[in-house]
């Protein structure tokens, strides 16, 4: 697949339809205005889904008009997308703060222009209704490793809610206000040294133990060269986020899901999901290996079939047994 963002303010394209100029709805207050035209259909809110941590995570909204605000921070500073699906081919995007460029011009890739589904053959009815009603599913590529590793590290070994808590908790207090008009509380990540200043007790007010904490530090200490993963194999960049102290196969497979558009990372080790996939595909609970097993035909697009599973609504096992605890850190 190829496609690419352009100035709203150019004509329409003459390939196809793989490039769309246009002003309609475009931000005059924006710091710059793009239409992302591709070739094949594209679902903006199924797309970007799992990019949001928790409903109410200060970093993705979406707002009654339909758009889906993000923040995000390039090297060249805090970046504010708006982002409105016009149509199965079609999604305009503006942009505010002074990352807004670098924000503009990583709208295909954040899209799944990189994503190549063409090769994915479902092999089974369900999964080809699935692949059928959701033909717009892209796997998003970021391109911003700490942004995705950073929660991931909150995620670990609690349940999702805590995690959640955490990070808005972290950035109302640690990352900055989203610039143009965005949303009422909408925040821009830290950079690695935002990180890195955060002391010890807020971590702890957060919710979120010494451990977890420490990776988050270990992470940030480290970031130059974990944000290369994005030039390398998938393999490689695995090794490197699992470098790190604390980061290991569960949380280098969330960010490959996220920053590097990975559609066959999976999460081994994730509480829910060898579970879930099992019933989706065999109708029992299995373990991590059996899941992999069952995902092996599918290969180089396991984290495709999650997700359509996903979508499906049939990838979550009945639930039976005691509820993981909800720990208070904060306590003691």
């Amino acid at each position: 697949m190829s496609a690419s963002a352009v100035p709203a303010s150019a004509g329409a394209g003459t390939d196809g339809g793989a490039h769309v100029g246009t002003r309609d709805g475009a931000c005059p207050d924006a710091v710059g205005t793009v239409s992302y035209g591709p070739s094949t259909p594209v679902d903006l809110t199924v797309t970007l889904q799992r990019l949001a941590h928790g409903r109410f995570d200060p970093t993705q909204q979406r707002t009654p008009d339909g758009a889906l605000w993000r923040t995000t921070r390039p090297p060249s500073g805090p970046a504010t997308l708006r982002l409105v699906q016009r149509g199965t081919h079609r999604v305009d995007a503006s942009a505010w703060g002074p990352g807004a460029a670098e924000a503009l011009a990583s709208v295909p890739e954040l899209l799944g222009d990189r994503d190549d589904p063409s090769s994915f053959s479902p092999l089974r009815a369900d999964l080809h209704d699935a692949h059928r009603r959701h033909s717009g599913l892209r796997v998003p590529r970021t391109g911003r490793v700490l942004e995705a590793l950073v929660p991931a590290v909150l995620e670990q070994r609690v349940i999702a809610s805590t995690a959640f808590s955490a990070w808005r908790w972290l950035l109302d207090r640690h990352g900055e206000p989203a610039p143009g008009p965005a949303p009422a509380g909408m925040r821009v990540v830290p950079d690695a040294h935002g990180w890195l200043g955060v002391p010890e007790w807020d971590f702890h007010r957060a919710g979120v133990d010494p451990r977890r904490a420490r990776t988050v530090l270990a992470c940030a200490r480290v970031a130059g060269r974990l944000e290369e993963a994005v030039t390398m194999t998938p393999e490689d960049a695995a090794r490197r986020l699992q470098a790190v102290p604390g980061v290991g196969v569960w949380t280098a497979a969330e960010v490959a899901q996220r920053a590097l558009g990975d559609a066959d990372a999976v999460s081994v080790g994730d509480y829910h999901l060898a579970k879930g996939v099992g019933w989706a595909l065999v109708g029992r609970r299995v373990d991590d290996a059996t899941m992999l097993e069952l995902l092996a035909p599918w290969r180089p697009h396991r984290y495709r079939v999650i997700r359509l599973l996903e979508l499906t609504g049939r990838a979550f096992a009945p639930r039976r047994g005691p509820r993981l605890t909800v720990q208070d850190h904060r306590r003691g």
